[in-house]
């Protein structure tokens, strides 16, 4: 029986090691690695070439959200499962547009985790029911008021990285040299990010990016 190899990105040691322990025990999965970030579980998938990628959203590094992103650009064939404590609509639309293929909240079952792997992996997709609502009862509002069936991400990729640096509390020099771009270019892209969320102070920044899950509280 060939089984379906998955690689984990979850950044809560305790979390990731529990999950891969779970998993184990079926007889049809194989837990391939574990990643702490999404820099990680990119640099992972490259080697790997997983058959599922269960991505955590809030990660330091790099979220789940642009790692999802750069793992369905290299590995279109590899099945991302967002396994997530966020349930907000923006977040979700963000999340399916991406490229996942399924995803499921924290609270959820060991049996609904399970099940999502082996749907998503036969070419499925998997939401959980209270997601599935919301993501129905969303679809309806914007067709009713004559919108898009999908929400767009204002910010670059680059963007995103910086501001989620910016929250978890790095100063312009050190998200420079974190990623190897001059100060001016820091404060630039912080300019381009305040102007186009309409956001001109830190804090709402900062609440911005923990609502859409680029960061934890």
């Amino acid at each position: 029986m060939q089984r379906i190899r998955v690689l984990i990105a979850e950044d809560h040691t305790i979390v990731r090691q529990g999950l891969s322990a779970l998993l184990r025990g079926e007889a049809d999965i194989e837990v391939v690695g574990e990643a702490s970030d999404g820099a990680e579980a990119t640099e992972m998938a490259k080697r790997l070439v997983p058959d599922v990628v269960l991505m955590d959203v809030a990660m330091k590094n790099l979220n789940g959200l642009d790692a999802t992103r750069n793992i369905k650009k290299l590995f279109p064939s590899t099945k991302v499962l967002v396994l997530t404590m966020y349930d907000n609509e923006e977040m979700i639309f963000q999340i399916l547009k991406a490229g996942a293929s399924g995803y499921l909240v924290k609270d959820s079952a060991m049996t609904d985790l399970v099940s999502a792997i082996r749907a998503i992996h036969q070419g499925d997709s998997y939401l959980s029911p209270s997601i599935s609502k919301k993501v129905i009862e969303e679809y309806i509002r914007r067709a009713e008021q004559g919108e898009t069936g999908s929400a767009d991400d204002p910010l670059s990729g680059r963007e995103r990285e910086i501001l989620q640096l910016m929250a978890e509390g790095n100063s312009i020099p050190q998200i420079a040299d974190h990623l190897c771009i001059s100060k001016k270019t820091v404060e630039a892209h912080k300019t381009h990010i305040m102007e186009k969320l309409k956001i001109h102070d830190k804090v709402g920044l900062i609440k911005y990016a923990i609502r859409t899950g680029l960061t934890k509280l």
